[in-house]
């Protein structure tokens, strides 16, 4: 007797709607087997894979309809959009390759050996000097990280070295505009410096604050005071986006009984991997 697979509650909250990632994705070099599934909410899901060369990571946007609205465009979208940043990054330290689109909606890079950087965890001496030079490599190629707020971006590799994943929302302005992407080739050449000038700042600042909370005996006094002293755009951004992040989490709450979605932050959010009785690795890419 043929049994159905389990209902998905609330479907509508996962990128993906009641499916899962694929149990396998062909790639140039053979076929890669899923392992976990570090997150599926609803911009995106992210899972492990391993194949030939070892382990990759595929991150698919949205597809799942919403209120009856197709929404495969926009997934498709963004994923152009952030392999387009990652292309642009290929060959910097601490960013991992990305091989190319997959499917729809999909993307693949490799996996990176490491764990997101917890709440507290005192890296090495080094790491954040390191993480600058990150920053500024990404900054130098006229890009914004943008998203760097989040702890879970940042990974602690194996090697105690520093790496970002998740380039969904940088922001990108090159100086030829044939090379810009949707919005970015209607704005005055002004404008989007200004907004890359911005954002880049908020970076640097972001920066300043994980090295307070990760390693404040590293800093000056006056770099711990400075760490407190946001720009206005990250002030903007705390007004606009606190209100809607407490509305998402008490929907959450109401129809999952979390307070927030699974995400790569630590091994409580990952899914087990049967027969496996070996430290998780958590990697790349949520981020969000």
């Amino acid at each position: 007797m043929s049994t159905s697979a389990p209902k998905v509650k609330h479907a509508w909250l996962r990128a993906l709607g009641p499916a899962d990632l694929p149990a396998g994705i062909d790639l140039a070099d053979g076929t890669y087997t899923h392992l976990r599934t570090y997150k599926h909410d609803f911009f995106a899901a992210t899972g492990l894979y391993e194949g030939p060369s070892g382990k990759v990571i595929l991150k698919m946007e949205r597809t799942a309809s919403l209120l009856g609205l197709p929404m495969t465009w926009l997934g498709r979208r963004l994923a152009e959009r952030e392999l387009a940043v990652y292309r642009e990054l290929q060959g910097v330290p601490g960013v991992p390759r990305c091989y190319d689109l997959w499917a729809a909606t999909g993307l693949v890079h490799a996996f990176v050996e490491g764990h997101p950087l917890q709440r507290k965890e005192r890296v090495n001496d080094e790491f954040f000097d390191r993480l600058g030079q990150l920053i500024d490599e990404i900054h130098r190629r006229r890009i914004a990280y943008v998203d760097l707020e989040k702890r879970e971006n940042i990974l602690v590799g194996a090697d105690g070295r520093p790496a970002l994943i998740d380039f969904q929302i940088s922001w990108w302005w090159p100086t030829d505009r044939g090379r810009r992407r949707g919005l970015g080739r209607a704005l005055p050449d002004a404008l989007g410096g200004y907004i890359l000038t911005k954002l880049q700042a908020a970076d640097r600042y972001h920066l300043l604050k994980h090295r307070r909370r990760h390693r404040p005996d590293l800093l000056t006094p006056a770099q711990i005071q400075e760490s407190y002293q946001c720009g206005p755009l990250v002030r903007i951004h705390r007004r606009v986006s606190r209100p809607f992040t407490a509305m998402r989490r008490t929907v959450l709450k109401a129809l999952t009984g979390r307070w927030r979605s699974p995400k790569q932050d630590g091994p409580e959010f990952l899914e087990p991997v049967a027969g496996e009785n070996l430290k998780p690795q958590i990697n790349a890419d949520k981020r969000r």
